[in-house]
């Protein structure tokens, strides 16, 4: 009998290629589906694993099936994918279980005539597991295309993209992040300050077994190293939150009393730590366009207890049902994601070069919605989850070129500890996966002129 966890897995690979859900959408249904925690690691970690190496997978199911993957079935090509992830990278799967399984998977799935295909796949695969037919670390690191094929290929990036790194960053550089982005991510976890404290939530956990260690640079940050604490429902002591994504808050720096305008708010922990930095005499207006994120945004902040913030329904175009008031506004804008590979690993399928440009023409005009909302001498914070500079640095630039009434403003003078070993030449926030070793964001701030 196949094991349900690898049945889950080919399910949810399935229904992504299909495009009936995303990533996250069809790990919850597996979970779902699941009812031993055990199996429901194992089908994430499969899920989650193929997703990261599916191009070097596919390189070499191509050189022992000798076809190309086009000509390979779909539902062939997921069972090939996930089982040679699982006896490539996962030491404790008995190889032997993993082959069975992903024939009984094939019939399974109605190509019982592939079966005999899959199994010598596999078994071919095997049998050269130790000296895998893939592009060698080059001698020359100049050598352009040996770089590409490296990084692209024994690294499964998409070659557009490693080579917009390679030629920004240097080849050194880019191979730590491909690296990095190939590390299966921990948890990290933000204290729900002030009604806790990062200790105290720590030593909440640890008397519930879950181990975890402070964050390196965010100050309410803790990162999980044994342990699910998200097991039992949230009692609003923490939220879940990248590290890179607290720190995008100290840039806002909302003061005691000041009212704050988030504007693409959910899933809300931003607006939930700006909510503890305005306290109980400031506001946070936090908004959403979409119905499924505002229940979501709903949920995190009714769990926080956060008096001050409310919830707002924003339209997708037009103006803002806002006058010019706001002491700080953040617009932590839709993007590419490209920064997030790590915890999301198909975005880097998904996405493609000329992504970027409709991006950030979306940016701009999201960012002429909110600055009408700033007031004099008020604060316009643009934050992405994007690693590249047509959605950072690029759309800022455009966009002060277009306001003479907003000025750059650079963060080093802010006096924010956190942000300093993140802040470049102009003090604009980034953080870079090689560098860092965290994803990579960015944000800027600008001033609206009295």
């Amino acid at each position: 009998m196949t094991a349900t966890a690898r049945t889950a897995a080919f399910h949810a690979l399935r229904a992504v290629a299909e495009g009936h859900a995303d990533l996250a959408a069809a790990l919850a249904v597996s979970r779902r589906q699941l009812k031993d925690e055990r199996d429901r690691a194992l089908a994430a970690e499969i899920v989650l694993g193929t997703e990261r190496w599916r191009r070097c997978l596919d390189c070499l199911i191509e050189h022992f099936a000798r076809r190309a993957t086009p000509d390979i079935d779909s539902d062939v090509l997921h069972i090939l994918r996930l089982s040679l992830y699982q006896v490539l990278h996962l030491d404790r799967v008995p190889v032997s279980a993993v082959v069975d399984d992903a024939v009984d998977l094939a019939r399974h799935a109605r190509k019982a005539k592939a079966a005999g295909f899959v199994n010598a796949v596999l078994r071919a695969t095997l049998r050269e597991r130790r000296r895998l037919p893939l592009p060698p670390r080059p001698r020359d690191p100049d050598d352009r295309q040996a770089a590409l094929a490296y990084l692209g290929v024994t690294h499964s990036h998409p070659e557009w993209l490693v080579a917009r790194w390679l030629d920004r960053v240097g080849f050194d550089a880019a191979e730590r992040w491909v690296r990095f982005n190939n590390e299966a991510p921990r948890l990290t976890l933000r204290a729900n300050t002030p009604s806790t404290s990062r200790d105290a939530v720590a030593a909440a956990l640890a008397a519930a077994g879950v181990e975890t260690v402070p964050a390196a640079h965010a100050p309410d940050g803790l990162v999980v190293t044994a342990g699910n604490p998200l097991r039992g429902p949230g009692d609003g002591t923490f939220f879940v939150q990248d590290e890179a994504s607290q720190l995008v808050s100290h840039a806002v720096a909302a003061r005691p009393g000041e009212r704050v305008l988030d504007l693409c708010a959910s899933p809300g922990g931003k607006s939930v730590s700006m909510a503890a930095d305005v306290g109980a005499a400031g506001l946070v207006i936090a908004c959403d366009v979409r119905p499924r994120r505002l229940r979501l945004l709903h949920r995190t902040v009714q769990t926080s207890g956060a008096r001050c913030v409310r919830i707002v329904h924003v339209p997708v175009a037009g103006g803002l049902p806002f006058a010019p008031v706001f002491d700080r506004v953040l617009v932590d804008a839709p993007c590419s994601g490209l920064g997030t590979i790590r915890r999301d690993p198909d975005i880097k399928w998904r996405r493609r070069e000329s992504d970027l440009r409709t991006c950030a023409e979306a940016q701009r005009a999201l960012l002429g919605r909110a600055a009408d909302a700033v007031a004099p001498g008020g604060r316009l914070v643009y934050a992405t989850c994007s690693s590249e500079p047509e959605e950072n640095e690029a759309v800022v630039d455009a966009y002060l070129s277009e306001r003479q009434d907003f000025q750059l403003l650079d963060l080093r003078g802010d006096g924010r500890a956190a942000l300093a070993p993140f802040l470049d030449a102009r003090g604009m926030f980034r953080t870079l996966p090689f560098a860092h070793g965290l994803e990579a964001f960015f944000a800027a701030a600008m001033v609206r002129r009295l």
